[in-house]
Parts: C-alpha cells; sequence; structure tokens
C-alpha cells in the first residue's frame, strides 16, 4: 500500500512540474507577443501617444477640434482645417527647460508639408510673391531641444499667413513674452492659431485663409491651482501695449467656435473662462 501511495506522489510531482513549466512558457510566450506588439509600433507612435497622454491627462488641456483631424507631433499637438489649409489651434507645452537650448544652432529647413495630414497640408508656393510671410503657429525657437521637434516646425500645418511687420513686430513681442512666463512661472501651457471665421481673403492656388485676427491662449497649472489668460491681436503691426490685446477665452470661443478646455471641471472653467483680468500675469 505504501509503494502504491509513493508511485502515486512521485507520478505527481512531475505532473505539477510540468503543469507549472507550461504556466511559465505561457506566460513567457504572451510577454514576447506583447513586446513583438509594441516593438511593431513606431517611435513617433510611441512618442504621439505620450504626447497626447502627457497634455490631456495631466492638465485637461486639448481642445476641441471643429474639424476632426488632430495631428500629433513630437513637440505640438494641431487641429488642421482642410478648408483654411492651416490650423484652427496648435498646442504645446513650453517647459523652462527647454528654454535653455539657445545655442543649438540648427540649420532653418525649407518648409514643407505635413505628412501626417491627410488631405494633404498646403503648398508652401501658395506665399509665394503673395505678400505675406509664413508665420509660424509653434515657433521654432520654443522647440530648440531636439532637431526633429524644430524642425517639425516647419510643416505647412503649422503655418498661417501673416503680414511680415505683424509677424516681425507685435506677434514676436507676444511670443517673447510668453517664453519670458515659461521661465518664471516654471511651464505654462499654450494654445495658439487665427480666427479663421468670417469673410476672409486668401492666398494661393489653393487658397489659404488669412485671419483677420490671431490669438493665444496661456494656461498656468501650478500647486494644483490654475491661472489663464487670452490674447486676440489684430493682423496688424502695433506699439501698445501686450495687456492691451487680453480678452476673456469666453470671447475667444464665441469668435473660434472652439471649447478650449472641455474636459476641465466646469465650474473651474467657468470661473477662468470668463475673466480677463491680467493681474496675475507679469508685464514687466
Amino acid at each position: 500500500m505504501k509503494k502504491i501511495i509513493n508511485q502515486k506522489c512521485m507520478t505527481k510531482i512531475p505532473i505539477l512540474k510540468v503543469i507549472s513549466c507550461l504556466i511559465i512558457t505561457t506566460s513567457l510566450v504572451s510577454c514576447r507577443f506583447q513586446e513583438q506588439a509594441d516593438s511593431n509600433k513606431t517611435s513617433s507612435e510611441v512618442r504621439d501617444e505620450k504626447r497626447v497622454d502627457d497634455l490631456n491627462n495631466n492638465v485637461n488641456f486639448l481642445p476641441t477640434s471643429t474639424t476632426n483631424q488632430i495631428i500629433t507631433h513630437d513637440g505640438y499637438v494641431l487641429s488642421y482645417s482642410e478648408k483654411d489649409e492651416q490650423a484652427e489651434w496648435v498646442a504645446y507645452e513650453l517647459k523652462e527647460s527647454e528654454l535653455n537650448y539657445n545655442r543649438n544652432d540648427f540649420k532653418r529647413p525649407f518648409f514643407i508639408e505635413d505628412p501626417k495630414v491627410k488631405t494633404g497640408s498646403a503648398d508652401w508656393r501658395n506665399y509665394r510673391k503673395s505678400g505675406y510671410d509664413k508665420g509660424h503657429l509653434c515657433p521654432a525657437g520654443d522647440r530648440k531641444y531636439s532637431m526633429e521637434s524644430f524642425n517639425e516646425t516647419f510643416y505647412t500645418s503649422n503655418i498661417s499667413p501673416q503680414k511680415h511687420d505683424f509677424n516681425e513686430g507685435v506677434w514676436n513681442r507676444l511670443e517673447q513674452k510668453v517664453r519670458y512666463w515659461a521661465a518664471k512661472y516654471d511651464g505654462i501651457y499654450v494654445v495658439t492659431g487665427g480666427v479663421l471665421n468670417g469673410n476672409l481673403q486668401s492666398i494661393g492656388y489653393e487658397d489659404v485663409t488669412i485671419p483677420s485676427y490671431f490669438y493665444k491662449v496661456l494656461l498656468d497649472y501650478h500647486n494644483g491651482s490654475y491661472k489663464m489668460i487670452a490674447f486676440l491681436v489684430p493682423h496688424e503691426d502695433s506699439d501698445m501695449p501686450l495687456y492691451e490685446f487680453v480678452v476673456s477665452v469666453d470671447e475667444l470661443e464665441q469668435r473660434t467656435g472652439i471649447d478650449f478646455f472641455p474636459a476641465m471641471n466646469d465650474k473651474e472653467e467657468t470661473r477662468l473662462e470668463k475673466n480677463s483680468d491680467y493681474k496675475d500675469w507679469s508685464f514687466k
């Protein structure tokens, strides 16, 4: 009887070992399949997913898209308007650490079409002899932390027709002030674009819309609290102080049809977006 029991025990032990081995093998195979699936993603796809997660989940950042064509790049996210041949908005985070790369003297690339825009972004030739600059929405100077991010700012999905004196004047002053605030407040979130509604003129054979106004919305999130400021700037040069162009986000939403912070707590969103007071922002 003892021998039979011992034999049964002896037969159970190898069986248990086999089952254990099968479980381990199955787990390893499953892990390998997952690793293979992850490895099949391009580095660009992985970065795109992380960028959207960073922007959208951390501070409920991304606006709505009225065109349903959101494009994600390494340094910014945009909503492309095919009928206007430009972005209705470009969104990005500007960190203080990203301002420390001015010594990166990258060669200025040619403007090219955005390979991610399925409908095709504007041909740069629309701007030739038009009398308008290829005005950056996400500035190249804000993306000098890597050559890839710098080069991506030269996609035609990231530009809009701008008068030269506007581009080099008041718009440049506002870009410089955004960098100042990014350094002062340890990073801010930026949404920018042209107001594309209304009876607007265009340039080129693809009818690239010329905005009459450009805007920026800035959001600072620090220690669990928000502050927000918005600018609406007529498309002409001006020597007026920048605070003269401050408007409420509610006004921008009415003009553009864009909901800038749809995932934010409604009470917080209402409080911030109706406010046009700039006292919390240093204009020194």
